[in-house]
């Protein structure tokens, strides 16, 4: 098996790949085996700074969570963050390098295609099992000329591609099916099959169609993976990132009442994860909003990250959130700004990277003012408290108190109830957060909230690693699936697109 890889990808954004892997992974270094993930490209703006201090996607470090690994920028050398409809900042082995277009990402192709090439060779020269992951679609055949990340990818290292579908979504069987079918016979032959994703249900009812499925393609399935509201953390895609949504299965409150949380959705949100930790709280809702209406009964109000914190600041006041931010704010009642939430709680912005507009008056609820800087702040922090941050900003005039301190310095900033930090992954540490949640209930007026003294997020994240490992071996053929890892590219029967009667 040394060296053995294989590729995960999936007939849409968000039909599980990411979780899927994770949970392969887990499920392998359980057995002993040496496993890491592997991205050759992502595009978000959920990442995390690794321990050598890049930057990579954020599914890709919960992978190396699920591998018993360190975040790695080998594990995903290219990512693409969006910060406008038509351009994205172009990250390469951690880093920034440019600010691309798709017109102009072409010409980087080559380049690219050399460094996931040498980056996906170490890897299989290091552990016994490299699990890929996939980019969006497969079946995005317009993009098929530059593509690193799916059959791209596959075809330049010869990997079995194993396609999972979300069932939930409904019309998975032509999903499944138009996925291979309008790929080349070249790329065809490197699809092994198919794991349904999502189920929920009598696996007898689908059977009929898998069935049929595989005499269209000559493919099995190799497992029905049923849906559980428990696999919601670490949401690495905007998709499920949704105005008005319930963020994950709030728990009744310890005490008597709960605490509503209402975090904002930006159009260019960044690490939205930061604000799962509160919603893994007993007695704390977390709802995200795009509309005024929505604050009305919030207790504590989050803005979060933004890849594009201008653009996303005018967006607040052309809605009318940002009056009712500082309404809210204005009532004593608490306020949380995270990266981009934060810079736009001071009193200016002065942009000369993201959007290039200069001065712009921030919401003037922290007197501080931060500037942009072009080099990019990666770094991640262990102890006392962990987090990471990635930002443009620097905070260049201060008037406040800090709020918490880390390597002698404040690294976050309070005015009564409203506070702000560059610090993703805070919430995460359990005493912390609960003193916050502590804080900021009682400005709340929320009395009769009482913390909880025993969730610890970190275990919820491994516990979620280990359901979906579970599931895996419960409902997949996994015995099926790592043979493909010693057959390499079987070449597949190809699957015409006329109609079968």
């Amino acid at each position: 098996m040394t060296g053995g890889a294989l590729l995960i990808a999936g007939t849409t954004s968000d039909a599980g790949k990411s979780m899927v892997v994770a949970g392969l992974c887990r499920l392998l270094a359980r057995k002993g085996i040496r496993v890491a993930p592997f991205k050759a490209q992502n595009m978000s703006n959920n990442s995390v700074v690794t321990v050598d201090g890049g930057e990579i996607g954020r599914a890709q470090g919960m992978q190396a969570r699920a591998a018993g690994l360190a975040p790695s920028t080998r594990f995903n050398p290219v990512l693409l963050k969006p910060g406008s409809d038509r351009t994205s900042q172009l990250v390469v082995k951690g880093h920034p390098v440019a600010q691309v277009s798709a017109r102009d990402y072409i010409e980087h192709r080559d380049r690219l295609a050399g460094v996931v090439a040498d980056e996906l060779a170490s890897l299989r020269a290091e552990f016994d099992v490299v699990l890929c992951e996939g980019a969006g679609s497969p079946a995005e055949i317009n993009l098929r000329a530059t593509d690193l990340a799916n059959m791209g990818l596959a075809r330049a290292a010869n990997l079995p591609v194993v396609i999972v579908g979300d069932i939930d979504r409904g019309g998975l069987l032509a999903h499944l099916f138009g996925t291979v079918a309008v790929l080349s016979p070249e790329d065809q032959a490197l699809i092994a099959g198919f794991i349904v994703n999502k189920f929920r249900g009598d696996p007898a009812l689908l059977a009929p169609g898998l069935d049929q499925l595989a005499e269209l393609t000559g493919r099995p399935t190799y497992g029905i993976v049923p849906y559980s509201d428990e696999l919601w953390l670490d949401a690495e895609d905007s998709v499920s990132v949704v105005a008005g949504h319930v963020v994950g299965v709030p728990a009744p409150p310890r005490g008597e009442q709960w605490l509503r949380v209402t975090a904002i959705r930006l159009p260019r949100i960044s690490n939205s994860t930061d604000i799962e930790a509160l919603a893994c709280e007993p007695g704390v809702l977390v709802r995200w909003a795009s509309e005024p209406a929505e604050l009305a009964d919030a207790d504590v109000v989050v803005i979060p990250g933004s890849k594009a914190t201008v653009a996303d600041l005018m967006w607040l006041r052309e809605r009318g959130l940002a009056d009712a931010i500082i309404a809210h704010a204005s009532a004593g009642r608490p306020v949380l700004g995270i990266c981009g939430g934060f810079q736009m709680l001071g009193h200016r912005i002065g942009d000369t990277v993201e959007t290039r507009s200069g001065d712009v008056a921030g919401l003037g609820l922290l007197d501080l003012d931060v500037d942009f800087a072009p080099e990019k702040v990666l770094r991640h922090w262990q102890s006392p408290l962990s987090g990471y941050e990635i930002h443009h900003g620097r905070v260049s005039r201060c008037g406040e108190d800090g709020w918490f301190d880390a390597d002698g310095s404040a690294q976050g900033y309070v005015r009564g109830a409203v506070f702000g930090t560059h610090w993703h992954g805070l919430l995460d540490n359990d005493e912390f957060r609960r003193d916050w949640l502590t804080t900021a209930a009682a400005s709340a007026g929320r009395s009769g909230f009482e913390v909880a003294a025993d969730t610890q997020v970190p275990a919820r994240r491994d516990a979620q690693l280990d359901l979906m490992a579970d599931l895996l071996v419960e409902h997949v053929d996994i015995d099926a699936l790592l043979s493909l890892l010693n057959g390499g590219g079987a070449v597949r029967p190809t699957v015409s697109t006329r109609l079968h009667r």
